[in-house]
């Protein structure tokens, strides 16, 4: 496809994209291709999924086909089990099979080509694609909280232990990413960026960027010496005896959203009833989990009906039911056991707290590229800039309210972080 000034795609000149596309590529060693028809992203493990050409804005109506894409990753629940109950039918809508991605340089490729339209993603990757490189998109909820853990190989003992090792997260704009050095810095060690096979100091913890799917097999391998990642890889390392909780991320930042649902912006302008239908299917999705956990595994898991992911079934339920105060207070995981909450949980309303804090840590956290953006941000600012919550309140409406998601019936919260 040839370029003019402004791509018919996506909207962004053609400076803008190849900006938008470096980020990505550094970040993950991943080569996009210089137009807007990305390199065509893993086949979705969905059996009836199918890839989707891209459309653009003005060729799309109120009626536009709601194209999911998702990492194989229990933060995409909501996601899926809407599409799996029919929640995107029962609300006028209709749901193409959702497109499985292997990594967020890959989904976030394709919900920027417009070959999906809902994807979930890392909170801190909206930050940066709305304001580093200016693409218009919209937070529109939450997928879930918590959900993410600190996993080590078996000898690894206390935090401080990470020194002299290599560890994985998943992308740079990361909760885990963020919270790790949290951790790192609280234990006084020194957060590296250092080629492979490069000499780390016993006072350094050098950081790598890997998918998800890869990060159990590395740990396997001793190729690194621990992961912070969004569950099930966590349970997965538990189930293989591969490794072990060192800490639950939740229990560094009370109830912390991971990933969050993400629309371009101008369905949420132009297109104001299907981005309710999405966000109403999404909420409806959210507390039937709540209610139902292991069926959610069930139909999740490689060995269900759903087939969503390629993780087996034990995984899924590991990380929907098993939060054990007693087990994993022994080994350091759970340090903050009053506070009663879940190893993931599901609620869709986007605290302006959260993304104020989400901005501040983010100054102060590595990530590669430039970053001077960050620190021109007005974290007030950016909460009511980035998220538009008013789909989901009135979706909340009809599901009950927050009350339902067993919050109390307020839209402010204080952030809780004891590392």
């Amino acid at each position: 496809m040839a370029w003019s000034n402004v791509c018919a795609c996506c909207g962004m000149s053609r400076r803008d994209f190849l900006k938008l596309t470096g980020l990505f590529s550094t970040s993950l060693g991943v080569t996009l291709a210089a137009g807007c028809q990305p390199t065509t992203p893993q086949a979705s493990t969905n059996p009836n999924a199918s890839a989707s050409p891209s459309a653009s804005p003005s060729s799309v109506g109120a009626d536009q086909p709601v194209k999911i894409g998702y990492l194989p990753i229990t933060d995409a629940a909501p996601l899926l089990i809407a599409h799996a109950k029919k929640f995107y039918e029962a609300e006028g809508l209709t749901a193409e099979p959702p497109r499985l991605f292997r990594s967020w340089a890959q989904v976030t490729e394709a919900f920027l080509a417009r070959q999906v339209n809902v994807v979930h993603v890392l909170s801190p990757i909206t930050v940066s694609l709305r304001y580093g490189r200016k693409f218009p998109a919209k937070v529109v909820a939450w997928n879930h909280t918590n959900g993410s853990a600190l996993t080590v190989l078996p000898d690894i003992e206390t935090p401080k232990d990470l020194g002299g090792k290599t560890i994985a997260v998943p992308f740079w704009y990361s909760i885990h990413n963020i919270v790790l050095q949290q951790v790192l810095k609280k234990e006084g060690l020194t957060v590296t960026r250092k080629p492979k096979d490069a000499a780390i100091a016993a006072n350094e913890v050098n950081l790598v960027v890997l998918p998800p799917p890869d990060m159990v097999s590395a740990l396997a391998n001793q190729s690194i010496g621990g992961y912070i990642v969004a569950e099930p890889f966590n349970a997965a390392a538990e189930n293989l005896k591969r490794g072990k909780i060192l800490r639950f991320t939740g229990d560094v930042w009370k109830d912390h959203a991971c990933c969050v649902v993400f629309l371009h912006e101008d369905d949420t302008t132009q297109r104001k009833a299907w981005t309710q239908g999405v966000v109403n299917a999404i909420v409806k999705a959210q507390a039937w989990i709540r209610d139902n956990r292991e069926e959610t595994a069930q139909l999740l898991s490689k060995d269900g009906s759903g087939k969503y992911t390629p993780h087996p079934l034990p995984a899924l339920q590991r990380t929907l039911t098993y939060y054990d105060k007693d087990f994993y207070g022994k080994q350091g995981a759970i340090q903050h056991p009053d506070w009663g909450i879940n190893r993931i949980d599901f609620q869709p309303y986007p605290f302006p707290s959260y993304t104020e804090e989400l901005v501040r840590l983010l100054k102060e956290t590595q990530v590669e590229g430039d970053t001077a953006f960050l620190q021109a941000l007005d974290p007030k600012q950016v909460a009511t800039d980035l998220v538009d919550d008013s789909f989901v309140k009135t979706a909340l409406q009809q599901v009950g309210g927050l009350q339902t998601f067993g919050l109390k019936d307020n839209f402010s919260r204080a952030e809780t972080i004891a590392v």
